[in-house]
């Protein structure tokens, strides 16, 4: 998944500008930024926990995004704002689900860094196998604050070029792997291991399936923010067939990338330290291609990083300003690029509580992140369809549709109860709902019932 800058605007909404996107710019745009190291490398985990039909989990995860996506727009074409999806629970639900839902979303971000980290670090030992994770963790973060501290000028030109090698990386390796599938490598051609039967299909059974789905919706991750880029459409009409092709376009690039992957390799060749795509094309001994793929990863993942922390500070001063975290981190250096830097220190406290974690359990620290941190876009989603129902006129059909993609969120994060190396994921993501939980409620008895 990838990230973005949010807007300056608060949570609480504001009119937007008129807008100069395309619906067809909208789906490309979208296709780019959403592609990210949840997909290159967290995929391998649920191949792990799945085999073949890792598959089968990316196309419902492409319907439970398209049914977010679509009430996302579909709010947005109804009532435009800039702010924030958390502006739509603020409307529906009142100021705690606002607050809840602005800082879920903080949370699920400095989460997402962690877990960017921690792979950039896991794709750097594939060069240096015998350099600690923690090392290569503290050298990306502190690369990706020396970004932030110059600021963000130019950065969007940047995003572009390197959403492109993220596009191109997975095309490169799709016509590789047809071209394998053939015999163009002067090897014999190889016998495609296409499961006949479920129990090929379903190598770890249902419970197995049921498990991988959370990291199939974690590389649909960043969809919502697509969502509010709707505002910047011309025709705001035109947000639902905007997400639609893009989420048509995003599913055939997984499925088919994954298909080939699945069909390479034997399914205990997969495991969480390498990307899926790399141990596929293993036994042909490209000496090329894990080299130049697996630096395309590294660029794309820094990139994500980087936006992130660039996210979680700006969406922090928005929070303040809100009312709906301190006031001091709101305020911005005036003399150095507008800097805000208590929100940037606070996200700088996050990374280095993801380098100590990855120093502690080298061995599991992905997993673990990785899934609360998609548990949490997941709760962020459920927001965006429980506020829906209540603000859009919907009916029986829509409704029904909104119920499905519900049913596929719960099915997603309870999965993660059945498989015992990502269970701790879920209680993470817990622990920090029950938080944010805790402290709306008694900023709801002590403040906000007296400025009612």
């Amino acid at each position: 998944m990838d990230f973005f800058f949010p807007s300056s605007n608060s949570c609480k909404g504001s009119a937007p500008n008129e807008g100069d996107l395309k619906w067809w710019q909208l789906s490309l745009i979208g296709v780019g930024c959403t592609i990210g190291t949840g997909f290159f490398l967290g995929s391998a985990i649920g191949i792990k926990i799945t085999g073949p039909s890792i598959v089968l989990s990316f196309i419902l995860a492409a319907v439970g995004t398209y049914v977010v996506y679509n009430l996302l727009a579909k709010m947005t074409a109804v009532d435009p704002q800039e702010g924030s999806f958390c502006y739509y629970a603020h409307k529906a639900y009142g100021k705690w689900a606002g607050f809840c839902c602005g800082w879920n979303y903080w949370s699920s971000n400095i989460l997402i860094m962690g877990s960017q980290l921690t792979a950039l670090s896991i794709l750097a030992q594939f060069w240096f196998p015998k350099v600690p994770l923690w090392i290569f963790a503290s050298g990306f973060a502190i690369l990706s604050i020396g970004v932030v501290l110059t600021g963000n000028k130019g950065f969007d030109k940047v995003e572009d070029l390197l959403a492109i090698v993220k596009t191109a990386a997975i095309i490169m390796f799709i016509i590789i792997a047809i071209a394998a599938l053939m015999g163009w490598f002067h090897l014999e051609p190889k016998e495609p291991l296409i499961p006949k039967a479920p129990n090929k299909l379903f190598i770890e059974g249902f419970k197995g399936f049921w498990s991988s789905l959370i990291y199939a919706f974690y590389a649909y991750g960043g969809i919502e923010v697509i969502g509010l880029m709707a505002t910047r459409l011309k025709k705001k009409e035109d947000a639902p067939k905007a997400g639609i092709i893009m989420l048509i376009l995003l599913m055939i690039i997984y499925v088919l990338a994954l298909g080939l992957a699945v069909i390479l390799a034997s399914h205990g060749a997969f495991n969480e330290k390498e990307s899926p795509f790399v141990t596929a094309l293993g036994q042909y001994h490209l000496s090329f291609f894990p080299h130049v793929f697996n630096a395309a990863i590294i660029i794309a993942g820094f990139s994500t990083m980087t936006a992130s922390l660039f996210g979680v500070t700006t969406l922090l001063v928005t929070l303040a300003k809100d009312g709906d975290a301190p006031n001091v981190f709101s305020k911005k250096l005036e003399k150095w690029k507008q800097l805000p830097l208590p929100s940037l220190l606070l996200a700088v406290v996050g990374l280095i509580a993801s380098i100590v974690t990855a120093l502690l359990l080298p061995g599991k620290i992905y997993e673990y992140i990785t899934t609360a941190a998609g548990i949490l876009i997941l709760y962020n989603w459920a927001f965006i369809i429980l506020s829906a129902l209540k603000l859009l006129e919907m009916k029986a059909w829509g409704k029904f549709i909104s119920f499905i993609g519900i049913a596929l969120i719960l099915a997603a994060v309870s999965g993660t109860l059945l498989e015992k190396t990502i269970r701790m994921g879920f209680f993470v993501s817990l622990f920090v709902v029950v938080m944010i939980g805790i402290i709306s409620f008694v900023l709801q008895k002590k403040i906000w019932i007296k400025e009612n």
